[in-house]
């Protein structure tokens, strides 16, 4: 039998390790961002900042896990936007 529970923190606590290596000069709010990102997108297989919010499992409302990953961007999400169907992507040129 096969332990994904513990093969999953595992994974996770390799990612956060070596975020916080990378990102020891940031801002507190820059570091967890970095973290929540460098999480968020190898475990939700996407760049959709709402399939991100999802897999960090956060007990705030996904609505403001969304807004508080955009505002890391310095974009802004209408609150409309965000709760509707469709999904919030952010793309870098």
């Amino acid at each position: 039998m096969a332990h994904f529970t513990s093969n999953t923190y595992t994974l996770k606590r390799e990612i956060l390790t070596f975020s916080n290596k990378n990102s020891k000069k940031l801002s507190k709010p820059d570091k967890k961002f970095t973290a929540d990102m460098a999480y968020g997108i190898p475990a939700s297989g996407s760049c959709l900042l709402t399939d991100i919010a999802d897999q960090l499992q956060e007990r705030s409302k996904k609505v403001n896990s969304v807004e508080r990953l955009t505002r890391h961007f310095g974009f802004t999400v209408r609150t409309g936007a965000a709760r509707s169907s469709t999904a919030t992507t952010i793309v870098q040129l």
